[in-house]
């Protein structure tokens, strides 16, 4: 499964990327540091996906570490597509497949 993730991961990176939505700049620490799901209420749901998602799912499976039993994140990006101003189809797809993969 750890290969697969990774693979899923790339293909994310990808899509953030293809949308020009992967940033040189990270959020400031205070942005990273939010206690709310998603950080909904200091980053965009692609600055989330690259600053928090993506280094913590690649840090476990560095690790060896278990990854999560279940992971559901389309609801959210449902939600939060409304908001961007880029066709984001093809990154809900790709997170569609995360969530499926964990199931």
């Amino acid at each position: 499964m750890s290969q697969s993730t990774l693979q899923l991961l790339s293909q994310l990176e990808q899509c953030l990327k293809q949308t020009n939505n992967w940033q040189n700049t990270a959020p400031s620490t205070e942005q990273l540091a939010s206690s709310q799901p998603f950080c909904i209420d200091t980053l965009t749901l692609p600055q989330w996906l690259q600053f928090i998602f993506i280094p913590k799912m690649r840090e476990l499976i560095e690790l060896g570490a278990p990854l999560p039993q279940k992971v559901e994140i389309s609801p959210y990006a449902e939600e939060a597509i409304k908001q961007l101003a880029f066709d984001a189809k093809p990154l809900l797809a790709v997170i569609k497949t995360i969530d499926e993969s964990f199931k």
